[in-house]
């Protein structure tokens, strides 16, 4: 199979959906794979190390786009790219559809097969999410506190204080890998942290595994609003596995809050945001301001380090990679969008919507993926 690798468009996005290692073996196994020149430079792989693992480059990626019967990517095609998808091509990234209903239609438009890491499910688990959200979470934290400096517009507040000055209250809404990894990330700063959740098993653990500074909380409007008064910091880490993100905190809820300079980090912007107030953000421009609440609501976070994420997002996406490319030369697409958990990444197949969160959040009609390639 021709496997091709573009660079990526979204702003300040360093990230490279493929590394080295992962190229050998593809090439090990038969496969052409053609990645950008550049492509790698944001996370330090030059194009030697790619042509020396067996990668073929091209300069522009209309050719890597023209060429390729299967796209592995980072982030979801931009509309400049639309006109370079093919039908019948094999998309492989995060789409994030319920987020946009433009993307949806025009990927519905392509007749192109769409399959998002963010939606590949096994055992219960979203194992291509899952690098990204640790990463997320630690960053988010880590830019929350640059935010809350006064000259980026934020309180003056130091997250973890010093002796004789409280240290800040941080507030998490979410208990998930993101939640997790920020309540951790904000507790070994020193700060005060709650984690908010409904899954009360999820928060026995939490307060299980996380330090004495983090507090475990049951999630519901009234507590949330109790606490937003007294929060420096609050994190969105809300995840419905292939929906939109649901609005926790209303414009009118910033009324609540500190009104010279608290923070919103909204994680799941990626899914439409969970403020009612977000909108999506870069890392060029990264927060704005509602109300005197900051909002960072950067939608590719994990761009920021692009060396450690893209390390981190190919050891998971490598086997799934693999496995698509096999299966889809040797038996076609259809027996990739029939595999048990290759089938829980199909979101559109051949101009049809086959995941049912995503359909929901556009009142669209849907149809199981086998049942679309298998007619």
């Amino acid at each position: 199979m021709r496997i091709g690798i573009p660079t990526e468009t979204k702003s300040q996005e360093r990230r490279i959906a493929a590394v080295p290692a992962m190229v050998h073996d593809l090439v090990a196994q038969g496969h052409r794979v053609v990645v950008q020149r550049g492509a790698g430079v944001g996370a330090g792989i030059a194009d030697a190390r790619f042509e020396a693992a067996g990668a073929q480059l091209a300069e522009h990626a209309a050719t890597v786009w023209g060429d390729a019967e299967l796209i592995v990517k980072v982030k979801e095609p931009l509309p400049a790219e639309y006109p370079l998808i093919r039908r019948g091509q094999l998309l492989f990234t995060y789409f994030h559809f319920a987020a946009s209903r433009e993307l949806t239609e025009a990927m519905l438009a392509s007749g192109a097969h769409c399959f998002a890491y963010e939606t590949l499910t096994l055992k219960g688990r979203l194992p291509l999410l899952a690098p990204m959200s640790e990463v997320a979470g630690r960053m988010s934290v880590q830019a929350g506190a640059c935010c809350l400096e006064a000259q980026n517009g934020g309180r003056g507040v130091l997250l973890g204080g010093v002796p004789g000055v409280a240290p800040a209250n941080v507030l998490v809404l979410g208990g998930g890998n993101v939640g997790t990894e920020a309540a951790r990330m904000a507790a070994g700063l020193g700060a005060n942290v709650s984690v908010m959740d409904i899954d009360l098993e999820r928060l026995q653990y939490l307060a299980q595994i996380l330090p004495a500074n983090v507090t475990t909380l049951a999630s519901s409007a009234h507590a949330l609003r109790e606490l937003l008064p007294t929060a420096d910091l609050v994190v969105g880490a809300v995840l419905v596995s292939g929906a939109r993100a649901p609005t926790l905190i209303e414009r009118r809820d910033l009324a609540l809050m500190h009104d010279d300079g608290p923070v919103l980090v909204d994680v799941a912007i990626d899914q439409g945001g969970c403020f009612e107030t977000s909108r999506p953000t870069t890392h060029a421009e990264p927060t704005y301001v509602i109300d005197g609440v900051v909002h960072y609501c950067v939608a590719n976070i994990p761009g920021a380090v692009p060396r450690t994420a893209t390390f981190a997002l190919t050891n998971a996406t490598k086997p799934y990679v693999e496995l698509l490319a096999k299966l889809a030369a040797g038996q076609g697409v259809g027996a990739a969008a029939a595999h048990p958990v290759l089938g829980t990444a199909a979101n559109v197949l051949a101009g049809e919507l086959t995941h049912p969160a995503v359909a929901e959040a556009f009142d669209l009609p849907w149809r199981p993926p086998e049942a679309v390639l298998g007619s």
